[in-house]
């Protein structure tokens, strides 16, 4: 570790794999890590999910999400405010953006410049929500499902749910989630087991959404 406190703050408008490597490099050089996702209330993404995407993605890191009505070009609001979140000055700052070094400056904190060219990963934010099929690969897996557009068919034994679902697949969609419950079922009338327990349910719907 060569830092103390470090600090990450952005959009995270979906996260994607640059924020990731931006991150992890923070990560791997502070012995604690901030990440302060800003999240404004026209967002189409809420800020709150984003944070849970940002959990589930860093789990070595602290995450922190906040009411963004600053102006983004006002370094000194932002420098301000993060010590009074935090609670201190960071030890440093790492950051992707031109703002990076005015903001850790007026903290007395040392900046660290991560791929700031985009060449590593040649991905942005904006790219992401204006076209997110296009730029997959750079999305990370628990964000994906944001975007994933799905159709669901429901309805009751032998009225064609299957058939359906399968040539909708066949014809519109380029994958399936095969009905686990009807697996299931499959196999305990085989057995003439008729009897349904809770867990039982809960467990289907565990493992569809695993599927899914």
């Amino acid at each position: 570790m060569q830092y103390g406190l470090g600090v990450v703050i952005g959009k995270f408008y979906p996260p994607h794999r640059g924020h990731k490597l931006l991150i992890d490099t923070a990560t791997a050089r502070s012995e604690q890590t901030v990440v302060i996702a800003c999240a404004k209330p026209t967002d189409t993404i809420p800020g709150e999910l984003r944070g849970k995407w940002l959990e589930e993605l860093h789990p070595a890191a602290r995450i922190m999400v906040i009411d963004d009505r600053y102006d983004e070009n006002d370094s000194r609001v932002w420098a301000e405010n993060t010590i009074r979140w935090l609670g201190r000055a960071p030890d440093v700052v790492f950051s992707s953006e031109d703002y990076g070094d005015r903001y850790a400056e007026l903290m007395g904190a040392k900046h660290v410049a991560v791929d700031k060219a985009r060449q590593s990963v040649p991905i942005s934010g904006t790219a992401v929500r204006n076209d997110p099929y296009a730029n997959w690969d750079f999305i990370e897996p628990p964000v994906r499902g944001w975007f994933a557009k799905r159709v669901c068919v429901l309805g009751a034994e032998s009225t064609g749910t299957t058939t359906l679902a399968r040539t909708l697949a066949d014809q519109l969609l380029p994958q399936r989630v095969e009905e686990y419950g009807r697996e299931y079922s499959e196999v305990k009338l085989a057995k003439n087991d008729f009897d349904w327990r809770t867990e039982e349910f809960n467990a289907t719907a565990e493992i569809q959404s695993q599927r899914e």
